[in-house]
């Protein structure tokens, strides 16, 4: 059963199958990558989930257009709100439970991709200890559109032999990163969930040996109508980061330094462009 944190919406949602007295057969739980937001970026295999689903449990970053594409589904929306908390994640994986109990098809819709920081693991093990079957659909996670989009790859020969996904949140204090690791020349770091720490991942990368010269690109809401990049530096990177609202990433780099950076205008489905802090040294 759900549990008493359950909304009056969601009871009605876990009533949507069944009869008094008749326990339905069980339902199933989908993880689904909904991508960085265009929904055209969105898999085939996504798209029919949507389509089957009675149920779509979804995230804030979410786009509108790719919830209208589930228009026969109920919605239960576990965004952050202004007068609550986050939905604690026990709490989604109890809810993603009790509606496959009912004998519902679930989708559980991430932005990005379920299993890149998205705590799709936790959903799945908690699917699989109560005996609901499981499936993931992978989806393009944002530092894959932001690279492509911008025209600088996460890796590249002459200059990126190597990727890693970090990020820049964490619970209590600081990142808890290798940022030894990080800082060796000729690699691509890209920082999830960083803006609000550029300037500490900037100094910890300069203090273990990273160039300040190291070309660095911030993108906001990557594949949006009103996607934003800057092109900077290392020691630039606190700078470009401020006042962003969306989800942006944080990508340092020498391959960053091949980012397509127009000017307003010139690229219609762009909003904003700018240069800033670009320095050729080494």
């Amino acid at each position: 059963m759900a549990s008493p944190s359950d909304s009056k919406a969601n009871t009605r949602l876990v009533a949507l199958r069944g009869g008094e007295g008749v326990r339905p057969a069980l339902g199933q739980v989908t993880l689904v990558g909904a991508g960085p937001g265009d929904p055209d970026l969105l898999t085939i295999k996504a798209l029919k989930a949507l389509q089957a689903a009675d149920v779509l449990v979804h995230d804030g970053l979410v786009s509108a257009e790719i919830l209208d594409l589930a228009l026969q589904a109920r919605r239960i929306d576990v965004a952050k709100r202004k007068s609550r908390h986050t939905l604690p994640q026990d709490d989604i994986n109890q809810l993603l439970v009790a509606l496959a109990r009912e004998g519902l098809d679930v989708v559980r819709l991430k932005g990005g991709d379920p299993f890149l920081f998205g705590r799709g693991g936790e959903e799945l093990a908690a699917c699989r200890e109560a005996g609901i079957d499981c499936a993931v659909v992978p989806g393009v996670t944002a530092a894959l559109a932001a690279s492509a989009g911008a025209g600088a790859p996460l890796t590249h020969r002459g200059s990126a032999q190597a990727v890693t996904f970090v990020t820049g949140h964490a619970a209590h204090g600081d990142p808890d990163l290798d940022w030894q690791a990080l800082a060796r020349p000729n690699q691509t770091v890209v920082v999830y969930m960083g803006v609000s720490t550029a300037g500490l991942i900037a100094q910890r990368l300069t203090a273990a040996g990273r160039a300040g010269s190291t070309p660095a690109l911030v993108v906001e809401n990557a594949s949006r109508a009103d996607e934003r990049r800057i092109l900077t530096t290392l020691a630039g990177l606190a700078t470009a980061a401020e006042g962003l609202k969306g989800p942006a990433l944080l990508m340092v780099g020498e391959s960053m330094a091949m980012a397509d950076i127009k000017s307003p205008g010139e690229t219609a489905t762009l909003a904003v462009f700018e240069v800033q802090n670009v320095s050729s040294g080494q």
